[in-house]
């Protein structure tokens, strides 16, 4: 079954929430008729193609990066460039050995895999030497007293921009929640407490070998229809919302989300009314949100443009 859907705005309205031939649901205002026929032709082709393999409904396939944030993170600007640069010092013991086997559970079962440990976990949430700069302050920093040379003096004097490194605080083997293939499951992670940012950095601690690669997505022939922009990631799911980001241009306006629903999966864009002038060619991320029929649940949501699976953006 195929539900066919623009939506604009937020919040954001089902406009249609039914069966029928493709192209015979009215548009709303902003959207010319023949753009939804297009992304209805196409998303239908993107749903017809999609043939994933074994490992999508038997493995373990992450849809989202192997660093999960574990609780509501305080970042501030510097703690957030660290977190996203993996600036951490580990000031805890990171347990020796090699663990045993561990259990991903996903909502239609289970899964043994094999495991890293936490040294080789740590490598890969810091990969690369922080730099000179000292962790987040827990107080006020005094001000230093002024140089005698002058203000030129006391500016070199003190550190230069905001820079600080993560401080891991402990480590221990559990689980985190990750976005895969089959839903939400709870994957065996190393949790790294961090002071800092109030929550835990949880790297995912299965064995690279027992990781499902995402199958290459099958793009459908003929041109890409005029105006239909593709969508880059998703930025969060709560049952029936589903929170994505269009790429769109820096003049583009009249964005709306586009979604077609079938019981196997989901498949978004979006529509934009292009400058009439000049304009540069940045791509800029558009966060849109729409209203599904039923939960997202394990149905993957894939883009019209390139009939790829999107993937749980980080951060």
């Amino acid at each position: 079954m195929r539900r066919s859907a623009a939506l604009l705005g937020l919040p954001l309205m089902m406009i249609v929430a039914g069966c029928g031939p493709a192209g015979t649901e009215p548009a709303g205002p902003g959207v010319r008729v023949d753009q939804h026929e297009e992304f209805d032709r196409r998303a239908t082709a993107v749903a017809e193609a999609w043939r994933p393999g074994p490992a999508w409904t038997a493995g373990y396939v992450p849809l989202q990066e192997s660093t999960v944030l574990v609780g509501e993170p305080e970042f501030t600007a510097a703690t957030k460039t660290a977190f996203l640069a993996g600036w951490y010092r580990v000031q805890a013991d990171l347990p020796a050995g090699q663990p045993a086997d561990g259990t991903v559970r996903f909502p239609d079962g289970e899964l043994r895999v094999p495991l890293i440990g936490a040294a080789e976990a740590y490598r890969q949430l810091a990969p690369g030497d922080p730099p000179s700069c000292p962790g987040p302050p827990r107080e006020p920093a005094t001000p230093p007293p002024a140089a005698p040379g002058g203000p030129d003096d006391a500016v070199s004097s003190r550190p230069q921009g905001d820079c600080v490194t993560l401080t891991v605080s402990k480590v221990e083997l559990g689980t985190a929640p990750v976005r895969t293939s089959r839903g939400e499951a709870q994957v065996p992670a190393w949790l790294f407490t961090v002071p800092e940012i109030s929550a835990v950095v949880a790297r995912v601690a299965v064995a690279p070998g027992s990781v499902g690669a995402v199958p290459e997505p099958v793009v459908p022939s003929g041109s890409t229809p005029k105006n239909l922009v593709s969508a880059q990631d998703i930025e969060a799911v709560d049952g029936a919302t589903l929170t994505y980001r269009l790429g769109v241009g820096s003049c583009d306006t009249g964005i709306t989300p586009l979604v077609q629903e079938h019981d196997h999966l989901i498949v978004v864009g979006g529509t934009v009314v292009p400058p009439t002038g000049a304009c540069d060619d940045m791509l800029n991320l558009h966060s849109v949100e729409v209203t599904l029929t039923a939960p997202v649940g394990a149905r993957p949501v894939l883009d019209a443009l390139s009939g790829a699976p999107l993937r749980l953006a980080t951060g």
